[in-house]
């Protein structure tokens, strides 16, 4: 089959590699029929080269038609139509039992100090080959794939293996106040439909972001916005809109790609020039993010309110204002996305003929397998107005 390796940084190809195959009884294998490009896929294109290996397959946001089952795998057969969440988990273990998926304590990668596996993203997470290919075979389909109806486009139900679920849960880990209001640094996809799930539950939401297209999506679907690239203090401008408090909840949805931290850039990028093995143990544990998006989130948060990460971040070191966070009385609440934990909340909505969350209005771009290089070279410089970009094998 054909899939979409790594091989260096800003360096993915498509290539022939074997078919996947039934390893274990709770497996499955899937045609993939869509597969998306995930802000997080760039982290792997440039920062998180160390811990990938030449060959990885990449991509963790699939849904395809089953084709084969392993023995212990009943609640779904060859022919249905299933969407895959990044996390791995098996529903059964102590963490699953608490809702907790992407601790999951079946997959867990212990040997790397790390939670739940996910497809397509590093051996830090299992190194478990993923979805940009023509098939995948996923583990623990016992529990993890999600079946969805036949008929409606793929675009309908895809965001549900990672985008939909990953901005609902920064929503509720928000605890934004009955008609309260959010700030969003960061309008990528993870961004947009946080917003709209906020301004569905009748919060006030404030966008931030300095590409324009984004900011124009963000504004088709009634959100407030601020241009990051033309405002020299944002907090000060949300707390200009507030009464001077700033906004009761922030989400950053940034994470270590942040503009504005140039000694970080520089830190990463000279990590990057290092040998895998030393990189890979410089990483993890120098201060070495961009942390500007999380630095605003602390200064725009009102006093007494809770920031909501959802963005990326790897460092284990980084200087955080203590004293601010103390002082504020901020909460502050993070994590992988518990995907399976959503799905019943989100269901209903893609489901809806009305598409209540414009699930329509995401992508910008749709490429074959041939063409995701490219497609993975333009979501990075953020040209031709990329905002989320799908991929039909």
């Amino acid at each position: 089959m054909k899939a979409v390796t790594w091989h260096g940084k800003r360096d993915v190809r498509v290539e022939e590699v074997p078919d996947p195959v039934i390893e274990e009884p709770t497996d499955a294998v899937i045609k993939v029929t869509s597969s998306g490009i995930c802000g997080s896929d760039l982290h792997l294109y440039e920062v998180l080269g160390p811990f990938m290996n030449e060959g990885d397959i990449l991509g963790h946001e699939p849904m395809g038609v089953v084709q084969e089952t392993g023995s212990q795998v009943t609640q779904i057969r060859p022919g249905d139509r299933v969407v895959i969440p990044f996390t791995i988990s098996c529903g059964h273990c102590a963490m699953c039992a608490r809702r907790l998926f992407a601790q999951c304590e079946t997959t867990q990668v212990r040997d790397q100090g790390m939670g739940a596996a996910l497809f397509g993203y590093t051996r830090l997470y299992g190194q478990v080959p993923g979805g940009q290919a023509e098939y995948l075979r996923v583990p623990q389909a016992q529990f993890g794939p999600i079946k969805v109806p036949e008929g409606p486009p793929d675009e309908q139900f895809l965001y549900l293996s990672d985008v939909l679920p990953t901005a609902w849960q920064a929503v509720e880990y928000a605890e934004i106040p009955e008609g309260g209001s959010v700030t969003i640094f960061g309008l990528g996809p993870i961004g947009q439909m946080s917003a709209r799930i906020a301004k569905r539950r009748g919060h006030r939401v404030i966008g931030v972001d300095g590409v324009q297209e984004r900011l124009r999506m963000a504004e088709r679907h009634d959100i407030e916005v601020i241009d990051a690239s033309a405002t020299r203090d944002v907090p000060a401008a949300v707390r200009e809109l507030t009464e001077g408090r700033g906004t009761d909840s922030v989400i950053d949805a940034v994470g270590m790609e942040a503009h504005g931290s140039p000694a970080a850039k520089l830190a990463q990028t000279m990590a990057g020039l290092l040998p895998d093995r030393i990189a890979a143990s410089v990483l993890p544990t120098a201060g070495i993010d961009r942390l500007a998006a999380l630095n605003q989130a602390i200064e725009t948060v009102r006093r007494g309110g809770t920031i909501s990460v959802v963005g990326v971040y790897a460092g284990m070191a980084d200087p955080l204002p203590m004293l601010s966070m103390f002082d504020k009385g901020i909460s502050l609440r993070m994590g992988q996305t518990h995907v399976k934990r959503w799905i019943d909340d989100l269901m209903p909505l893609v489901c809806d003929d009305s598409d209540p969350l414009a699930v329509r209005d995401l992508a910008t771009h749709k490429v074959s397998l041939d063409q995701v290089p490219q497609a993975y070279d333009t979501f990075q410089k953020k040209r031709e107005g990329a905002i989320k970009i799908l991929i039909s094998p």
